[in-house]
Formats: structure tokens, sequence, C-alpha cells
């Protein structure tokens, strides 16, 4: 029994040790990209960004006819500093790891900020740590569990999957070409979860949802596919009205987009659970969107 207790110790003190590790490795790594943000240095930006990330940003970009690298630091408010914030938790999963901080979180927009939840993702590169992403979780919603973070109680962290490392790394998509055409899928799905497909490329999922996401890679010239799956979600009844949309963005000032491609249902009626369909890009629809 002592042996067993002694084995017990040393592994509580073997994952105390890592955890101890960890934690100054990926603030390391934070504070590094909050830096290149700041200082808006592209290489550094690239250096210290998970691949998948790096390709994700500059995909959206260009497919919003924006200027890369430079439209990366275009954000509304800086990365927020750790710094006054409460560390909560540091775990490894593999090459994926979190650490989370709670407390009153500035994005530097003026006001008092209250206390709330951030929680900051990584993936291990061949040099060591590279930033992912910051998940930002307003607690107002949720005052017991704001009272139990503040007690230090992680009990929402471990029963919550999006604050655990999940141990698989985000695959990298496909490198998107500059968009000749910008172009935004728009969804409304009460009690259901829709999955949507343009062009093979560009891949988005609304959940019990009325959202608005970028084709990546825009609308191309001629014929467009459009695929989609849809289910119930539970708590829907599976007759709820649903929407599904591509718009055109034109270029004109004050133009409003062209619907390009539409399924529709109304209440009561039964959705298809999967459907294929397009739009085309012809000569008039450019001059809509161009004035040329």
């Amino acid at each position: 029994m002592n042996r067993l207790i002694f084995a017990f110790s040393l592994i509580l003190s073997a994952v105390a040790s890592a955890q101890e590790d960890l934690r100054p490795a990926l603030e390391t790594t934070y504070n590094a990209w909050r830096e290149a943000m700041i200082r808006r240095d592209p290489s550094a930006w690239q250096r210290i960004t998970a691949e998948h990330r790096r390709v994700e940003v500059r995909n959206l970009i260009v497919s919003q006819k924006m200027p890369f690298p430079a439209s990366v630091f275009e954000l509304p408010a800086p990365p927020p500093s750790l710094q006054g914030l409460k560390f909560l938790d540091a775990k490894q999963n593999g090459p994926t790891a979190k650490s989370s901080y709670f407390g009153k979180i500035d994005f530097g927009v003026g006001g008092e900020p209250s206390e709330n939840l951030l929680v900051l993702s990584f993936v291990r590169g061949s040099g060591g740590w590279l930033y992912d992403r910051a998940d930002y979780v307003n607690l107002t919603g949720l005052p017991e569990v704001r009272k139990e973070l503040a007690a230090g109680n992680l009990k929402y962290l471990k029963e919550t999957p999006e604050a655990q490392p999940s141990g698989q790394v985000p695959p990298t998509p496909i490198t998107a070409n500059p968009a000749k055409y910008v172009a935004k899928v728009y969804v409304f799905c009460p009690g259901r979860e829709v999955k949507v497909q343009v062009n093979k490329i560009s891949h988005h999922r609304f959940a019990n949802a009325k959202d608005a996401e970028v084709v990546i890679g825009g609308a191309a010239d001629g014929p467009n596919e459009v695929q989609y799956a849809i289910k119930k979600l539970e708590g829907g009844t599976g007759k709820e009205v649903m929407t599904i949309r591509v718009y055109l963005m034109s270029s004109i000032p004050n133009e409003k987009p062209i619907k390009a491609f539409e399924y529709q249902i109304a209440a009561g009626e039964a959705a298809k659970p999967f459907g294929t369909g397009s739009f085309t890009v012809d000569a008039a629809t450019v001059t809509k969107l161009t004035g040329k």
C-alpha cells in the first residue's frame, strides 16, 4: 500500500511539474504573438502562428479582396494582455495545448471590463509551441460560473470540451486564390444544423443560427456549385422555417448584394437532408457587380 501511495504521489508531482513547465512556454508564445500584432510585424506573425491558422486568416482576407498581410493587423481592438489576469490552468494533449485565465480582460476599448474567461489555444511546431486562437467567454449570463472561477474552482473548464486541448491539430486548408467576386453564405436555421460547401473549397457550418460567412475563394466566372447537408438538432422539431442563400457583394458603392442562390422552406415543410445547386456569374452579373 505504501508503494502505491508513493507511486501515486510521484505521478501527481510529475503532472504538477509538467504544468509548471507548460505555462511559461505557452505564455511566452502568446506574448510574442501579441507583440507581433501590436508592432504589425508580418515575419514575426508568420513565425509564431500555427500553419493552419495562418492559411485560414490569409484565405479569409484575400477572399474579401483585402491586402495580405497588411489586413492581418487591422483588428477592432488589440489582443489583451495577460498581466493582471488570474491563471487557472494549462493542459497539454499530444501536439495541442490550452491555457485559461480569469479576470478583467481589457481589450483597450474603454470602460471598466468585467471578470470573464480567456482560453488560449496552441499547437506544437518543430521549434516549440505556436499560437492558434483565443476564445473569450462572457460570463455575464453565467454568474455561478464566474463565482466558481473567482474561487479557483475549475469545474466549468473540466466540463467544457472547448476549454480542453483536443489532441488533434486542425488540418491546414487549401490555399485559396484571391477572390475575383466577393461572396457570402447566409443561413437561417432554427432547430437545425446546416453545412454548406461552395465550389468544394469553402466549408461552412451553422447550428441553430442566423448568420453569414465569407465564401473562401469568392465566386468564379461561369458556374459555381453549392452543396448543403441539413439535420435536425436536439430540441428542434424539423418543421421550422429555413433559408440558405449565397450573395454576391457589389464593388459599386451603396449597391445591394445580388442574391445568386437560394434554398428556402416554409414552416411545416420538410427539408431535404442533402442537396446540390448552382449559380452562374455571367456577363450581365459582372456588370451589376462591377459597373463594367
